[in-house]
Parts: C-alpha cells; structure tokens; sequence
C-alpha cells in the first residue's frame, strides 16, 4: 500500500508488476470500491509485461480526504501526483467511464506525464444529455431511498442484456453488492452530474485511442464517438458489450489496450 498527500487528501494507490519500460496507469470508475471491483479481475494481464498503477481516487474507500465536492481538474491532481510519485517517466494513462473525465484532464493538464491516452466509455458532459442527467438523478435517488434497488439498476445498466443473460441469476445477484451507495459512491455521482471537460479537450496532445462500448446503456456509445471527434488525431474502436467491456469482452479489451500501447494509433483500426 502507498499514499500520497494531494490537497489535504491521502490517496492511495496500488503498484503491482515490475517490467521496464512505460507504465500502464488504471483510472476507475464511480463507485466507492474503486480501482479492487474496476481493475482486481483485469489488472494482471497487463502485469507480466507492463508495470501497473492503480489509484482510488477521492471517494473511495482506501482514499481519505475533506468530502468537499469533487472537480475534473481536483481528481486530476490526485492521478498527477500518484504518476509522479510511482512512475520513472511518462506513462500509458487508462479511464474508465467517469476515470476517462479524469485521464482525459490528466493529459490536458499535464502533457508531460502521459505517452499514450486510452479512454473507455467515456463522456465529456452530462448537462445537455437528458438521458444522462436523467440516469445519474435516479442512481442519485436510488441511493439515498432505495439502496437495495440502486444495486440492481446499477447492474443492470452496467452490461448488456446479453451477458446478463449468460451468466445466469445467481451471479447477477452477486453483482450487485458491488457498487454500493455509499457517501463517497453519491460524491462521484453527484461529480457525473456536473462534469464537463470539453474545454480541456483541445489541449490533448499524447496519441489518444477512444474506445466505445456498442451495448453500453449507462454512457451511450455517442459519447465515445463524440470524444473521438473532439480529441484532434484520436483513433477510435468498439467493442460489442455493455459498459464494463472488460469484464464482458476481456480478451478483446487487452488486445486493443496492448496493441495501441505498444504501436500507437497505426495498430487500431
């Protein structure tokens, strides 16, 4: 376990692998269990060749700080100093859904410090999107009325119909403890709720491969290609799954983030 102190905040943060080379930084998503239920089941296969870092962000769990309201450019400093702190020289930086928001002003903030930008999922703002802002208002409501109920919907939008279906019910059920509603969950939504980065964009300079989940009904795939529009340069790519496309399509998941780290924009299609 190690930590870094950002603005009053302890964040911690996991380094696992110990290859040479660029290292792969890992930005999870809402929710307070952060980067252990995002990257626990994804991290090592990227460990063997490639050093792993792995920050919770503010409102996590492992993470300490005031509980103020939480900002792109405010996470953004906690992925910065993690970086610092953990990597020998510019790194591959990964987000996934509201950590695509923080990687995204990582590398528009701090050029520097990113080699390669992988975002997943992604968004760069709910205000104009009603159905966006409508389904971060019901999990904001689930989960100060109906805890039991926010499990289940989070479950449900966060992958496809299909794969809900091919694992059966007993490990639907089991998904849903995953995310609960936590304090620090509802700081991270309420974050959803107001973020917008778009100003940012511009400023990215690292080779930037945006993926799109086809089947994503939490942040519809629009958005991914809205990014990609707006990312000069940016190589895009889909995967045929729901929101957590790594848990869905995990080989197909790998073989893009690997093949993108190790060749650049040319590798994807």
């Amino acid at each position: 376990m190690a930590t870094v102190t950002v603005n009053g905040a302890q964040v911690h943060y996991e380094r696992t692998g110990s290859a040479s080379g660029p290292a792969l930084v890992l930005v999870h998503g809402t929710g307070s269990a952060g980067a252990a239920v995002n990257w626990g089941q994804t991290a090592p296969r990227f460990t063997p060749h490639r050093t792993v870092i792995t920050p919770d962000l503010s409102g996590t769990e492992a993470t300490v700080d005031d509980g103020a309201p939480l900002t792109a450019e405010g996470l953004a400093a906690q992925v910065i100093a993690v970086i610092e702190d953990a990597a020998d020289g510019p790194v591959d930086l990964l987000g996934f859904s509201m950590g695509a928001t923080v990687a995204a002003a990582v590398a528009a903030l701090r050029p520097d410090l990113v080699r390669r930008l992988i975002l997943v999922a992604g968004w760069a703002h709910t205000d104009s999107d009603e159905y966006l802002r409508s389904l971060f208002t019901l999990w904001q409501n689930l989960g100060t009325s109906d805890p039991a109920s926010f499990g289940r919907a989070v479950a449900m939008t966060g992958f496809s119909r299909g794969f809900l279906n091919t694992i059966g019910r007993e490990q639907f059920e089991a998904l849903i403890p995953n995310m609960p509603p936590t304090e620090g969950t509802l700081r991270h939504i309420a974050y959803d709720l107001r973020v917008d980065i778009r100003p940012l964009l511009p400023r990215i300079q690292a080779p930037t491969l945006v993926i799109g989940c086809t089947q994503d009904i939490t942040v519809p795939v629009e958005h991914s290609r809205a990014l990609h529009a707006a990312i000069t340069g940016s190589a895009y790519a889909e995967i045929d799954a729901g929101h957590v496309a790594f848990f869905e399509q995990e080989d197909a998941f790998v073989k893009l983030v690997t093949d993108f780290a190790e060749g650049g924009s040319e590798a994807v299609a």
